[in-house]
């Protein structure tokens, strides 16, 4: 009993799960999204993580996200401004068996019917190491393999900070 009690009360101050809230606008329903643009030498980086962000923004339930600008209440608009891989730790061979990436995004949200910006950020960063296993039979694109590992966090730590004004 004591439990609810406590429960009830923490609910009573406004306090909720991560990920659950929101400080958008209610009206917004309708989230169009395009593909980020590249503004990096690594090709294809835009596609992965824009699949992610789509990806996270349905996944969240309250949006339908679109590519069309027809019936949007708001467009997420941007571009990969930073792409950075390095090895921050090597085995006793010298081969690199941890990473760190590092991706950086201008992105905006704006209403379609006021033109107004209503959260953006001019440089988001995230960064995460990842460990690649020495083991590996064959050689594979680290490149590719860190971007795959990484785009889904991006995305959720992206997505978290648009909706919870962060």
């Amino acid at each position: 009993m004591a439990s609810l009690a406590s429960v009830a009360s923490v609910a009573g101050c406004g306090y909720s799960l991560v990920g659950r809230t929101s400080t958008l606008p209610p009206s917004i329903k309708v989230v169009q999204f395009q593909t980020l643009a590249n503004q990096t030498a690594r090709v294809g980086v835009e596609q992965r993580l824009s699949r992610e962000i789509a990806r996270e923004l349905a996944s969240r339930g309250r949006f339908a996200v679109q590519a069309q600008a027809a019936g949007a209440d708001a467009a997420l608009i941007g571009a990969v401004i930073g792409f950075d891989l390095y090895a921050i730790a090597f085995d006793e061979s010298g081969r690199a068996r941890e990473y760190q990436v590092r991706i950086t995004v201008r992105v905006s949200l704006k209403s379609t019917t006021e033109d107004k910006v209503i959260w953006e950020n001019p440089a988001y960063a995230f960064q995460e190491n990842y460990a690649f296993s020495t083991s590996a039979a064959s050689y594979v694109d680290r490149e590719n393999e860190a971007i795959d590992r990484v785009a889904e966090r991006f995305a959720e730590s992206l997505v978290s900070n648009l909706l919870e004004g962060f």
